[in-house]
């Protein structure tokens, strides 16, 4: 790790456990969390609210993150054989609010016991990506969550010896919006969309693989297969894995097919599926429905890709 990029998070981390920003999520004890920026993230909201945990009053469901406006990474080491990859998790959301348990810790721990360091990404909502509003997507003047997911995969591959982690091995995964956000920094990695802050800025950004799981925000509503504007996919858009249910009531299974199609235009190595029967932000939470099954499709993929080794004990 760079010294300048560890002094100033060290410095930044005294903002994240400052007493008057108490009632902001906190990851276990024994994991790092830091702040991915050395000062003031770029772009701020002019008077945010006081971040909060738990449902909006008089909404029940699980727990999370509500008006994140200093976004973390909370890195977690890997039990056992280390294989060298890592995972920028994403919760979704809806850029409203983090589900920082269902699609944030609960993904954690089934990464690390597979090998694979985790880095949790906290990022900037609300308004922080696309929306809908009145029946149309809407746009931020800027999309300050992949302005986030930016800067920690700098962050991770400056970090790579220090955290034993391959450079070359370092994908995403996303849900819901933290889906449209993995296929969002999955399209934009040529240019930050922000002023380089220092070294980490010059790392890559580009994920090596990206795990899109139920997303929204990619097809646009009243077309058959259209990929909204802000996605644009190259012929190096890294490899993807899609998951989505089709009776996906908040995030119609289109979404997914749409990105697939793009995907396929222009090369791209990927794999989809879709089930029957899941709805919507399943997670990892115990069903009997085969979707269920879902993350050992992607751990063997990730060795079909050369990301995990087919000898990784399950």
């Amino acid at each position: 790790m760079h010294t300048s990029i560890f002094f100033s998070l060290a410095a930044a981390l005294v903002l994240v456990h400052s007493p008057i920003r108490a009632e902001i999520w906190q990851p276990s004890s024994g994991n790092l969390q830091l702040p991915i920026w050395p000062g003031a993230a770029p772009n701020p909201l002019a008077n945010p609210k006081p971040e909060s945990v738990g449902p909006p009053a008089g909404r029940e469901g699980w727990p999370r993150a509500n008006d994140v406006s200093v976004p973390t990474m909370t890195v977690y080491a890997p039990k056992g054989r280390n294989s060298g990859a890592a995972v920028v998790v994403f919760p979704g959301g809806g850029y409203q609010f983090l589900a920082m348990d269902l699609e944030g810790t609960e993904i954690c721990d089934w990464l690390i016991a597979r090998g694979i360091t985790c880095v949790l990404l906290k990022y900037r909502v609300p308004d922080s990506g696309p929306t809908m509003k009145d029946g149309r997507g809407y746009y931020p003047k800027v999309q300050t969550a992949l302005q986030d997911a930016q800067r920690t995969l700098g962050l991770v591959r400056a970090n790579a010896t220090k955290w034993k982690i391959d450079p070359h091995k370092v994908g995403v995964i996303g849900f819901s919006a933290g889906g449209h956000l993995a296929a969002a920094v999955s399209t934009h990695f040529s240019q930050r969309t922000y002023p380089a802050v220092d070294a980490a800025d010059k790392e890559s950004c580009r994920p090596d693989f990206a795990i899109v799981v139920y997303p929204g925000h990619l097809w646009t509503p009243g077309t058959i297969l259209t990929l909204r504007p802000d996605i644009r996919v190259r012929a190096d858009t890294p490899p993807t894995f899609l998951l989505h249910a089709e009776d996906d009531s908040v995030d119609p299974v289109k979404h997914s097919l749409t990105y697939y199609a793009e995907l396929q235009k222009a090369g791209v190595p990927t794999e989809m599926h879709l089930y029957a029967k899941g709805g919507h932000a399943f997670g990892l939470r115990p069903n009997k429905l085969p979707i269920a099954q879902w993350p050992r499709l992607v751990e063997t993929w990730l060795e079909t890709i050369g990301v995990m080794d087919a000898t990784q004990e399950r």
